[in-house]
């Protein structure tokens, strides 16, 4: 992927990881529609990414509500046009145990975290194609590799992430569309302030191993430099990806250790 002058839209853009990709990639003279629902955010980081030289299009929606979803990736499709890479950050995190967690919540979470990122996947794909390919790239978890406590619907929501797009990259080889799942670590983002407890409340604090974490700015660095690889998998973070390799590698190490995670 050579960035400069592409179309590249990128979701989650308001804040976080999506905010800090999408400044990065404004570095590199690109053509970016910008997409989260708070839409004054969105535009403050859309004239930022201007002042570095880009052009960047502003396109708030709401992940869980699938007419929402539909409606910007129709605007886009004939309003903007095709995008040549869809970079997807939105998502929801959790902080409460499974058999606390009324169900409402674990749908409310996979109707952001996974039916609205391939909602809008799918409205995209057949212009892509179309187009003769591109690449899309969605946002993991390490816990999209393995479970901890206090993540059930999360984690399960981006195991389900894999699994889709671990298909459509099958499916679409034939179609030059590549496809890379981008799993971060602990990031110091407002992911675990906005993170929903069992009554689907905020969680409201940033988590000690949150405040920790690598920047997303540094993490922006090392998610452009491997998307512009196309790398199929993206693993960035600090020490606790090291449990991906115990979980696939050394498992009955994982199943000991899983129990005595603290995820705060």
């Amino acid at each position: 992927m050579k960035f400069p002058g592409k179309k590249i839209w990128i979701t989650g853009a308001s804040s976080g990881i999506g905010k800090a990709v999408a400044l990065e990639l404004s570095k590199q003279k690109t053509q970016l529609i910008l997409s989260a629902r708070n839409k004054q955010q969105l535009e403050e980081v859309a004239s930022e990414c201007i002042n570095n030289g880009s052009t960047a299009a502003v396109v708030p929606f709401d992940l869980e509500i699938e007419e929402s979803v539909v409606e910007a990736a129709q605007y886009v499709l004939s309003v903007i046009g095709p995008p040549e890479a869809l970079y997807h950050f939105g998502g929801i995190s959790q902080r409460s145990y499974a058999a606390e967690t009324p169900l409402e919540i674990d749908r409310k979470i996979f109707e952001i975290n996974f039916f609205g990122t391939i909602a809008l996947t799918k409205a995209i794909l057949p212009a892509m194609i179309q187009n003769g390919g591109g690449h899309i790239a969605v946002t993991s978890s390490v816990v999209g590799k393995f479970g901890i406590p206090l993540r059930s619907a999360y984690s399960a929501s981006k195991h389900a992430l894999h699994g889709f797009f671990e298909s459509l990259r099958a499916e679409n080889k034939k179609n030059n569309i590549r496809v890379s799942v981008i799993i971060p670590g602990r990031i110091k983002t407002n992911i675990s302030v906005n993170a929903l407890e069992r009554d689907g409340s905020k969680h409201g604090v940033m988590d000690e191993g949150q405040k920790k974490g690598k920047t997303a700015e540094a993490t922006a660095e090392i998610i452009c430099r491997k998307l512009k690889k196309e790398q199929k998998e993206i693993l960035t973070g600090g020490s606790e990806i090291v449990m991906v390799y115990i979980r696939k590698y050394i498992p009955f190490l994982y199943y000991y250790l899983a129990p005595k995670v603290k995820p705060l």
